[in-house]
């Protein structure tokens, strides 16, 4: 299932035929070449290696700088692996460009979300808080009771509380391709996607 690297750009809309508003985030997705490829022999699995984002040879360190020649490669500032079936028809240096997606094709969208920090639980896990009324002392915004008393005498593992909220690996399946601009390499997808505004994230066909 071959896909693209893109940097989000951000959110706009656009007017459908039938005279609609649609929501749609905005990604400069590719053009993307084929770095390296993975097989079953020597790997034990099936992929390709796209490289985004052209970086000259002096920003490299020795290691990557003698992983691109090894094989043939310019040096690209992103790389990321795409699970195929088989490798039929693909061979080093090809280019993938948003033309890989078509208008109307349903797409999931892999990004990382915004990082927000260190956050009370209200905000973390949607808690509603308590009532500002006569009994509740200054913890309106309050986790409440986190365990019990004697027995078990500890807080249980994975308990909602407070803590780090954000920067995790987010998935946005069954997203709609609105409008697709070649000459750009601009795909506009229905919807929000994970990250903030030049972000990287990745677009496959959804399964």
């Amino acid at each position: 299932m071959v896909g693209l690297i893109g940097k989000k750009i951000g959110m706009t809309q656009v007017f459908t035929d039938e005279g609609k508003v649609v929501p749609v985030t905005v990604i400069q997705a590719g053009p993307c070449s084929v770095v390296n490829t993975r097989t079953i022999k020597d790997n034990g699995y099936i992929a390709i290696q796209l490289g985004y984002e052209k970086l000259k040879d002096k920003k490299l360190n020795k290691p990557m700088a003698g992983y691109f020649k090894k094989y043939g490669s310019p040096a690209f500032r992103y790389l990321h692996e795409f699970r195929l079936k088989n490798l039929v028809d693909i061979n080093l240096q090809d280019v993938f460009k948003v033309d890989l997606f078509q208008v109307s094709e349903i797409v999931d969208v892999v990004g990382t979300s915004k990082g927000r920090g260190y956050s009370g639980v209200m905000k973390r896990h949607n808690f509603h808080g308590f009532k500002a009324s006569h009994g509740v002392h200054e913890s309106y915004r309050g986790g409440g009771s986190i365990g019990q008393c004697a027995t078990p005498g500890r807080v249980f593992r994975g308990l909602k509380m407070a803590g780090h909220y954000g920067v995790d690996r987010v998935t946005v399946k069954n997203l709609k391709v609105v409008k697709i601009d070649l000459q750009n390499n601009l795909i506009m997808i229905n919807g929000a996607v994970p990250g903030h505004r030049n972000s990287i994230v990745y677009i496959k066909k959804a399964k």
